[in-house]
């Protein structure tokens, strides 16, 4: 028999219920409007009624309102740090270059010079709370992959050359940042801050390697497995360490309002990194083994989430930052290499590329390079720049000769230890939340990190020629 067309009679009756309950549902509802439609409330006044809006103006109500707001910031932000990041890796700079020169352009530097409408149009100032509080979580998780990086291990079989170079890259540094706030103070330094507080950040400023930087210079490079970016390496992990410690010694004296309070800060910041140390590590080691399954990893991902933000929250209530927290959160996760890797990929995918780009955003909204308005401001900028080049590249230079290196390697070693990026960009963010900084050296501090990292690529090329 040839196949039945069409719906039969058995089918027809299986959908009529439905269709009944249709035709019941939109003739009671118009029954119900109709019904009611003359009635008003006995205790309310009938209120004038509004001439009716355009669907223009409602829908730019809608794009205005917070969430929009944030939103299109996130849109702009990720599709302008994506070109600039492409941008840098076609001319052979560290991406991170990019977002950072990124963030600048979409701030009043250009953005706000060429089109100050678009500037307060996309970051209306009632916005910009919101924006840095997102990207504080970024650097949270950065601060976190940075202390993942760290070699506890390549530490200890290296130790004595590295630290005696990774020292003198930040004695020599911090001792000229703090000798030349002798002339930056009166002019630069915000109303109410202390000189002491404004040279020890000057100093902590100067010494500052961007580690993370570095070694994603060393691996484009094919310099990682070299003895140079061995040496190089270790030496960035000791001064991360090390300045890292010093900023919380400055913050916890910057916050203090007497000697008993910075006492009590710096004798709680020991208690808590000698528990991260000693407690916190061997127990991290039993309960997060070796996970055999890639379900098993994913269900740790949200538990070592909730540890990271635990320690930052630890550290920012002890009165230093949340950063120093996630920091240490990194160094003391378990040596579990494969788990490292997985963990690094999923919190950097979202982390780094998709919450630090609203950091450089938000710094370089603060970055006003119009401060330095006339000559002497320029030549203040100059003098900052050759003090962090002198202090930072020609310190680690010269040690690392007196260990009994080459010039050449000496001189590259010198080179990427002078690199400062990311890292310096989240302390002089420190340092301007705290009042230390003023607008005007805080843009010329910026612009001493992104020299100072420009410079790594073009020179370590000029050594190998």
């Amino acid at each position: 028999m040839p196949p039945q067309s069409g719906f039969t009679f058995s089918q027809t009756r299986h959908y009529l219920p439905y269709l009944l309950l249709i035709l019941i549902f939109v003739g009671g509802v118009w029954l119900v409007l109709t019904a009611g439609a003359g009635l008003q409330p006995a205790s309310v006044a009938t209120p004038q009624p509004n001439p009716p809006a355009s669907s223009t103006g409602v829908l730019w109500e809608n794009f205005r309102t917070p969430l929009s707001i944030l939103l299109v910031q996130i849109i702009v932000i990720l599709i302008m740090a994506g070109l600039f990041r492409r941008l840098f890796r076609r001319i052979h700079q560290p991406p991170v270059m990019g977002e950072m020169i990124a963030g600048i352009v979409m701030g009043p530097s250009v953005l706000g010079l060429i089109y100050p409408q678009a500037l307060g149009f996309l970051f209306p100032a009632s916005s910009l709370g919101t924006l840095q509080l997102l990207s504080q979580i970024g650097v949270v998780l950065f601060m976190f992959i940075v202390g993942m990086e760290v070699n506890v291990q390549q530490l200890r079989e290296k130790g004595s050359a590295a630290v005696m170079i990774s020292h003198a890259s930040i004695i020599i540094p911090f001792l000229l940042g703090t000798a030349l706030s002798l002339f930056l103070y009166q002019g630069l330094a915000p109303a109410g801050t202390s000189f002491n507080a404004f040279a020890l950040f000057i100093g902590v400023a100067m010494s500052i390697t961007a580690f993370p930087v570095l070694a994603r210079i060393l691996e484009d490079r094919g310099l990682t497995q070299t003895q140079l970016g061995s040496i190089a390496i270790t030496c960035a992990a000791v001064d991360d360490v090390t300045a890292w410690c010093i900023l919380a010694l400055v913050i916890a004296l910057v916050k203090s309002t007497g000697i008993a309070s910075a006492g009590i800060t710096v004798g709680l910041t020991l208690v808590f990194a000698a528990a991260m140390v000693f407690v916190v590590r061997p127990q991290l080691a039993r309960v997060i083994k070796e996970p055999d399954s890639q379900l098993h990893r994913r269900r740790l991902v949200p538990i070592i989430l909730a540890f990271v933000l635990a320690c930052a929250l630890t550290t920012e209530i002890i009165g230093i930052h949340a950063l120093f927290g996630a920091f240490l959160a990194g160094v003391v996760m378990p040596p579990s290499t494969e788990f490292r890797i997985f963990l690094k990929d999923k919190l950097e995918a979202f982390g780094s590329y998709a919450l630090l780009p609203l950091f450089f955003a938000f710094t370089g909204l603060r970055t006003q390079i119009g401060l330095l308005n006339d000559l002497e401001g320029w030549l203040l900028c100059a003098v900052i720049i050759l003090v962090a080049i002198a202090g930072k590249l020609g310190g680690s230079m010269l040690m690392s000769r007196w260990t009994g290196m080459s010039w050449t390697q000496s001189f590259s070693i010198g080179v990427l230890m002078n690199t400062r990026g990311l890292v310096e960009l989240v302390v002089l963010n420190i340092g301007y939340d705290l009042g230390i900084l003023s607008g005007r050296i805080f843009a010329m501090m910026v612009l001493m990190a992104l020299v100072t990292t420009f410079m790594t690529g073009p020179l370590l090329s000029l050594v190998r020629k």
